[in-house]
């Protein structure tokens, strides 16, 4: 993964409430920051916040 789009995923993470970022656990951070496919607990917990194509 190149540097722009871990800069990317950083800002979407920090721009996410408070309150969603404490329910995620240490992996699934790491899975939201790095991972090219998201499991579907993570897909779950985001449900409100991404958009369907």
């Amino acid at each position: 993964m190149d540097q722009k789009t871990k800069n990317e995923r950083q800002r979407a993470f920090d721009s996410l409430p408070q309150s969603i970022r404490e329910k995620l656990t240490p992996e699934e951070k790491a899975l939201f920051l790095t991972a090219e496919v998201w499991p579907e607990t993570l897909f779950e917990k985001l449900d409100e916040f991404l958009i369907k194509e």
